[in-house]
């Protein structure tokens, strides 16, 4: 005998919550595996068309894949998500778009229209887009009329600024990872996100430069900082380096992936953020694949830097707020002395420092007298735990 309807909800109490917290469920789930409820009973068959975050992983369709294993993959491609999109009944707050495999340059144009629906009738806060492996391909310009976001993620396209550009006047969190952007475009960019408190930089060349004080300026209350050391490669030094740049007093963390103590304008970069970021609580330094040199190597370059900016950057230098320094990745064994000789530059500087982590590839050997020079050496905070670790 079926059950009656009173008895089937008596047991079904998922059913009966409240209709936000059933969105909240469905918004930990995978966005296909929320679709997938729609199945379940005629009550909840756009349930789930009311959720406000989504995440697709969309696949260009193909008749490539002929095994059975292959056969039973459900592919997302451009014209179901604009189709779902089309009959969505709420609000979009949150997106992420991921395009897997090969496309082509016909394949983005419904990109382009998806991206343009959500910029007239969805107010977005939070937007992830991973563009095609296969190709370089341009963020539409509907992305800058989404005025509500908070939190923007771009991987993998070229970005051009339109014309006229209002700027994200609420936008807190940007993440640049490997796009096609000028400097005077990123200038244009982050000088008209005023609230901006993080920001990932991964860039690559640019045909134009840019100096230290002119990106910073643009930074006026950052408190979460990571850039891809290769931004050396477009940015430059100011022409006097006596001339302190813009004051981060908000900066908390800088992260430098790339570091190079043996390339000149690398370990220089870090020594202007470092002094510019009177509140820095934790530096973390992922180090780039060093050449293993000649005895000497690198020498000549770090004792430049350090000459030009300790005497007349350093001299009163005096990291109050400093509580964690992170150094990852030396494959050199060359690198350590001057990792050494920076650790202890931070020590006798940071009375509030607590822990100094150090992961590296080298000979156990030379990680153990590396450790036991550290722990030897003079420093301003009594409390501070230094470790080595084999990565």
């Amino acid at each position: 005998m079926k059950l009656q309807y009173a008895e089937r909800m008596a047991l079904d109490r998922v059913s009966t919550l409240p209709q936000p917290i059933l969105e909240t469920i469905l918004c930990l789930l995978p966005t296909e595996e929320a679709a997938r409820t729609s199945i379940l009973s005629t009550e909840w068959r756009y349930k789930w068309a009311t959720i406000p975050i989504l995440e697709f992983n969309l696949r260009k369709r193909t008749s490539e894949l002929t095994s059975d294993i292959a056969s039973t993959i459900k592919y997302i491609d451009m014209h179901d998500l604009h189709q779902v999109l089309l009959l969505r009944q709420g609000p979009i707050h949150e997106l992420t778009l991921s395009m897997m495999g090969n496309w082509e340059d016909y394949d983005c144009f419904e990109f382009d229209q998806i991206i343009l629906h959500l910029s007239r009738n969805h107010a977005v806060k939070k937007l992830r887009l991973d563009g095609p492996d296969s190709m370089w391909h341009e963020l539409p310009k509907s992305v800058f009329a989404l005025h509500d976001l908070e939190n923007l993620d771009l991987c993998d396209f070229i970005v051009d600024l339109p014309s006229i550009f209002n700027g994200f006047g609420s936008l807190v969190s940007l993440y640049l990872n490997d796009v096609n952007l000028s400097t005077k475009s990123l200038r244009h960019l982050l000088s008209n996100c005023p609230s901006l408190e993080s920001l990932n930089l991964d860039i690559n060349e640019s045909d134009d430069k840019c100096t230290i004080n002119e990106l910073l300026k643009c930074l006026p209350v950052i408190e979460d900082l990571t850039i891809s050391i290769n931004a050396c490669e477009w940015l430059v030094l100011d022409s006097v380096p006596q001339e302190l740049p813009t004051s981060l007093i908000h900066l908390k963390y800088i992260r430098l992936d790339g570091m190079s103590f043996v390339e000149g304008s690398r370990l220089a970069f870090l020594l202007v953020l470092i002094r510019c970021s009177p509140n820095l609580e934790r530096i973390k330094l992922q180090m780039a694949l060093e050449y293993n040199g000649d005895q000497g190597y690198g020498d000549h370059e770090y004792r430049a830097v350090k000459d030009e900016y300790s005497d007349v950057w350093f001299k009163h230098l005096w990291l109050e707020h400093l509580k964690k320094l992170e150094i990852s990745l030396i494959r050199s064994s060359h690198v350590i002395e001057f990792v050494k000789d920076f650790v202890k530059f931070i020590l006798v500087r940071s009375p509030k420092l607590k822990k100094v982590s150090i992961c590296s590839v080298v000979h156990r050997n030379q990680e153990s007298e590396m450790l036991k020079t550290l722990l030897q050496a003079p420093r301003a905070s009594p409390a501070v735990i230094i470790t080595t670790n084999e990565y």
